[in-house]
């Protein structure tokens, strides 16, 4: 069984199967597979039903998932993506590399994580890499990009470089450039673009992420379980929703900050503490929000159930609605996805008032199967995305 094609999948017709019983069976299969388990709770089989499913894949010969990963970047995102890639096994540090234009970036990189590769060039930092990520300010795509082409095209006569792995696959962490930019710019086809926010950096991330249809299903399963180490993870087949997803979560922290600074500014000038002020809006945020997830309930309803006619909140509320609270929020979050638009070099007169947008379709159970060989995302994974518990996800 080659370590690099072994796939396994066992169909457990009981959710009461424990993990550990699970992982003592694949133990006795194959060591190399024991360390990469992936999850789906409802998976649609032959027969029509719906049974839990552990989907198993075998490592590489190093025990990671991939031969080499390469960070071109090594910013906080990259930090947040390295640490739990590392400190999970899912890739050995020896097996990581990282470059920056900032040393002091790849110092603090590899003394945080010991093993890991500061490369001094992206040259260097590409040669023999299987996955390549991309995390760097949008405006210095064009010298990353020739650097890759110039990897790509060393001389097989040049002993003191490896030529970059011929089968890469490239990962994006930046804000607005669309995948056929990386496509064009790089050569690589097989291309996936992802959203992470900053909580990914305590592995209470979401990322949104979408790819060419040159990435199979094994090397989606490869990029969903890097992206699920720090968070919760959603696939969609139009990368459109990738921009739209930026206003929202990605850019989102910002906007919840905000709200955080304001409410704890607040109860300063009462006169609370700033320690006791953080204390009391840093939990109610998170009770509200865990709060919301649990019930499920429309934040509408929620609100509600909290307003009592004459009362405090119906003062605060009424304070909130005269001054355009909403549209505020709906206003910034618009701007939000115009500049994600423009950073692409698309269309960007969109929103309440301006031209008329088209909003992607979900992708349907029908497009579950099929994956365009072109530089359309393949679909099916948005729908049991939204299967999956948020628990699994951050493994």
């Amino acid at each position: 069984m080659a370590p690099e094609d072994a796939a396994i999948s066992i169909i457990i017709p009981s959710e009461d199967v424990c993990r550990a019983r699970l992982n003592t069976l694949v133990e006795r299969i194959s060591p190399l597979v024991s360390r990469h388990i992936n999850y789906s709770p409802a998976v649609r089989i032959s027969s029509g039903l719906t049974c839990p499913c552990y989907r198993l894949y075998s490592a590489k010969a190093n025990g990671g998932l991939y031969e080499k990963i390469a960070f071109i970047g090594a910013g906080k995102m990259s930090q947040a993506m390295i640490s739990p890639l590392v400190k999970s096994g899912i890739q050995p540090a020896s097996c990581v590399s990282v470059y920056d234009v900032s040393t002091t970036a790849i110092r603090q990189v590899s003394e945080g994580h010991p093993g890991v590769i500061g490369a001094q060039s992206i040259v260097d930092c590409v040669s023999g890499a299987d996955l390549i990520v991309m995390a760097i300010k949008p405006q210095n795509v064009d010298k990353v990009y020739a650097e890759i082409r110039r990897a790509q095209n060393l001389s097989d006569d040049d002993g003191s470089k490896v030529k970059m792995h011929p089968e890469a696959t490239l990962l994006s962490v930046i804000a607005g450039k669309p995948i056929n930019s990386f496509v064009e710019g790089t050569g690589i086809t097989k291309v996936a673009r992802c959203m992470p926010n900053t909580p990914a950096q305590i592995g209470k991330g979401v990322t949104v992420w979408s790819c060419t249809g040159d990435v199979d299903l094994r090397e989606r399963d490869n990029i969903k379980e890097i992206l699920c180490s720090f968070g919760k993870t959603i696939f969609v087949d139009d990368e459109s929703f990738i921009d739209m997803s930026t206003s929202i979560s990605g850019s989102g922290p910002a906007y919840v900050f905000l709200l955080m600074e304001a409410m704890i500014d607040a109860g300063v000038h009462m006169g609370f503490s700033r320690d006791t002020a953080s204390t009391l809006v840093h939990h109610t945020l998170l009770g509200s929000t865990l709060y919301a997830m649990e019930t499920g309930e429309h934040p509408a309803i929620l609100r509600n159930s909290v307003t009592s006619p004459a009362g405090t909140t119906a003062s605060a509320i009424y304070e909130l609605e005269n001054g355009k609270f909403r549209v505020v929020i709906k206003d910034a979050i618009w701007a939000c996805y115009r500049r994600s638009l423009e950073m692409g070099d698309l269309e960007s007169d969109v929103g309440p008032g301006r031209t008329k947008i088209k909003v992607p379709e979900e992708p349907s159970e029908a497009s579950h199967r099929l994956a365009s060989k072109h530089h359309k995302a393949p679909s099916g994974e948005f729908t049991d995305e939204n299967m999956v518990d948020t628990k699994d996800d951050n493994k």
